[in-house]
C-alpha cells in the first residue's frame, strides 16, 4: 500500500498503520474519536489521511507506520548474538523496521512505543516471562493485532501445535534459515488482514 498517493483510507488500512484490529478502528470511528465518513448506501467507513494524522498525534500512536508503511518487527531474545544476527539480516534483506528487546520487561516497553506488527519471541527468555507477554498483548486493544512467532531450539511437533493452541501464531525451530524467518513474518503479517 502506497499511502503517499492516498487521501482517504479504509478501516483495514488504518488498522494496519496503527497495528490494531479493524474492529478497534470501527469503534474509534463510531464513537467519534476518529473522524471520517460512510460510503452512501453502505456500512463501509473511510478516513481522510489528515484526520488519521491528527488522531495518531493526539493519542500517541507512532507515526512511522503512516510514513513508511513498512512491517514493524520486534525481536525478543535474551541471547544478544541471536538478536544482533536477526536484526542485521532482516534490516539488510527486507524493508522491515526492526527493533529488539532482551527481556519481557523491555519487550513490554517496546510494544507500547513501537506497536510491532510481528514479534519474534524466544520461548526460553531468561526472565521466564514469555507467556506473560503474550497474555498481556492479547488483553490489550492496542496490541492484540500483533502476531507472535515463538522461537526455540527444543520444539517437537506436538509442542508446536500446543503453542498455536495457547495463542502463538506460529513457531520457528532454531536453527532456522533467513528464508524461514522471512516466510514466517510474511505469513503472520498477512493473517491480520
Amino acid at each position: 500500500m502506497n499511502l503517499f498517493e492516498k487521501d482517504v483510507l479504509t478501516t483495514g488500512e488504518v488498522a494496519k498503520i496503527c497495528n490494531v484490529a479493524s474492529r478497534t478502528v470501527s469503534k474509534w470511528f463510531d464513537s467519534g474519536q476518529l473522524r471520517g465518513y460512510r460510503i452512501p448506501g453502505s456500512k463501509d467507513r473511510r478516513i481522510p489521511v489528515s484526520n488519521l494524522r491528527k488522531f495518531m498525534k493526539n493519542h500517541g500512536i507512532p507515526m512511522d507506520g503512516l510514513m513508511s508503511g513498512s512491517t514493524r518487527v520486534l525481536i525478543v531474545d535474551s541471547d544478544e548474538e541471536v538478536i544482533n544476527t536477526l536484526k542485521t539480516i532482516l534490516s539488510e534483506q527486507t524493508s522491515y523496521e526492526v527493533r529488539t528487546a532482551v527481556s519481557a520487561f523491555a519487550a513490554g516497553i517496546e510494544c507500547e512505543k513501537f506497536r510491532p506488527h510481528v514479534m519474534l519471541m524466544d520461548l526460553h527468555l531468561s526472565d521466564g516471562e514469555g507467556k506473560g507477554i503474550l497474555k498481556a498483548m492479547q488483553g490489550s486493544d492496542d496490541l492484540q493485532a500483533t502476531k507472535v512467532i515463538g522461537m526455540s531450539g527444543k520444539l517437537t511437533d506436538g509442542q508446536v501445535a500446543q503453542l498455536k493452541h495457547s495463542g502463538f501464531d506460529s513457531a520457528l525451530r532454531k536453527p532456522f534459515s533467513v528464508r524461514q524467518v522471512i516466510d514466517a513474518i510474511e505469513a503472520a503479517h498477512a493473517m491480520v488482514y
